[in-house]
């Protein structure tokens, strides 16, 4: 009975791909892919000349008897288009299926958007949440944001680089205090992270219309009775931000609103050292 192993592949630079992952993709039997033709980039980069079959979210439930004969008689590996399948990706089916059936279903670690996203936010790390894709529809969107404006962890969701203009301006509206980051293109040759309040951030997108992967980042809703922050708190999460590439302003106040403090006096720390 053959394994099902779940394979990460880069979501923009070809290097980012482990040495485990390259030698299951040329072992297996059958390589079931998101889209022939975009991984049929990575397999030729890599030299790898494995059977592939198609395997998306049109066609994922037909599919499963195919990849089961194959599974019954080798290995197989699953690949989505860039990242880990199963995360905002076609898997949950074929591998639950897999699991159900009695094949080893064997993970790889490997690259994603969410964790280089949220290391490089400048935001807490210590607990998050990630929530996928956010609703297209404007209404179901303010609903959503409603729904955790109590939430204490960090937010990590998708969203359209179309949409993100309007989606900065409802995060305004609705949570104007809370730290944010747009992590735009993780491991692209246009990688960028804008960070600020919404508003700050809707501004720059404003001028500047955002193109290709979007991944967003809120900040989490202070507890009343963490607050104010020591004068130690605010001086690290100020000079984090600072090293992250933010100006002194908006460093200032975003650190502000998390820390119960005046922003006039977080900015004075800044320039007193």
């Amino acid at each position: 009975m053959g394994t099902l192993y779940i394979v990460p592949t880069p979501i923009g630079n070809l290097e980012d791909i482990t040495l485990r992952a390259l030698r299951v993709l040329r072992e297996v039997a059958l390589i079931a892919a998101e889209d022939t033709r975009t991984s049929g980039v990575l397999l030729k980069h890599y030299e790898i000349t494995t059977p592939t079959t198609s395997y998306h979210e049109h066609n994922k439930l037909g599919k499963l008897d195919a990849i089961f004969d194959a599974l019954a008689a080798g290995d197989v590996a699953l690949i989505s288009d860039a990242g880990t399948p199963g995360i905002s990706d076609p898997g949950y089916e074929l591998i639950n299926a897999a699991i159900e059936r009695g094949h080893r279903v064997e993970p790889l670690p490997g690259a994603n958007a969410v964790i280089p996203a949220l290391v490089g936010s400048g935001l807490p790390t210590d607990s998050f949440i990630y929530a996928g894709f956010l609703p297209k529809k404007a209404s179901a969107k303010r609903d959503f944001f409603k729904s955790i404006a109590d939430e204490t962890r960090t937010l990590i969701v998708y969203e359209s680089p179309h949409r993100l203009v309007d989606t900065l301006a409802l995060l305004a509206e609705l949570l104007p205090d809370r730290p944010i980051c747009v992590a735009r293109e993780i491991s692209k040759r246009f990688e960028d992270f804008q960070r600020g309040t919404a508003s700050e951030v809707h501004d720059y997108y404003a001028e500047n219309p955002p193109r290709g992967e979007i991944t967003l980042l809120i900040g989490g809703a202070v507890v009343a009775d963490d607050l104010p922050w020591d004068e130690e708190r605010v001086r690290v999460a100020l000079q984090a931000r600072l090293d992250a590439g933010e100006s002194h302003s908006s460093a200032a106040k975003a650190v502000a609103a998390q820390s119960g403090w005046k922003k006039r006096v977080v900015y004075a720390l800044v320039t007193d050292g």
